[in-house]
């Protein structure tokens, strides 16, 4: 068993980063597969993802979030500190989000970092990506 979990992960790791079209769900299985490697049986959760999304931490003396640049409502554009736009993070609203692998990890990696200071994990990751994708913009 452990062994098509190994193959299962590796095969997902390759087309991942193969850069081919993927979409919320792809992710979501990609990272809870990681995720299950330290924790068996364990499964994401919109909520841990919602509360990741709103946590406040320091940096640089000021309180920062996923909020910080995201806005509250990831279903709106958002901007950099610099006023640089940023479409929205849910999928609904955006449906280019979570579709490019390298741009998926290239994201995590560098927010998680500006907001962290830290890489994000497999769980954190699927957590937040199940809650974007349950996210749906107002009417």
């Amino acid at each position: 068993m452990k062994l098509l979990t190994t193959c299962g992960l590796l095969a997902g790791c390759l087309w991942m980063t193969a850069g081919q079209a993927a979409g919320p769900a792809d992710f979501i299985s990609q990272y809870t597969a990681e995720a299950r490697q330290a924790r068996p049986g364990w499964q994401p959760s919109a909520e841990r993802g919602r509360v990741l999304y709103y946590k406040e931490v320091m940096r640089d003396g000021d309180k920062v979030s996923c909020v910080t640049c995201h806005t509250s409502d990831p279903a709106r554009s958002g901007q950099t500190r610099s006023y640089r736009a940023i479409k929205p993070l849910a999928p609904a609203a955006n449906p280019a989000r979570f579709t490019d692998a390298k741009k998926v990890e290239k994201w995590f990696r560098r927010n998680c970092d500006d907001v962290f200071a830290r890489e994000c994990t497999a769980q954190e990751k699927a957590d937040l990506v199940t809650w974007l994708a349950s996210v749906r913009p107002a009417k």
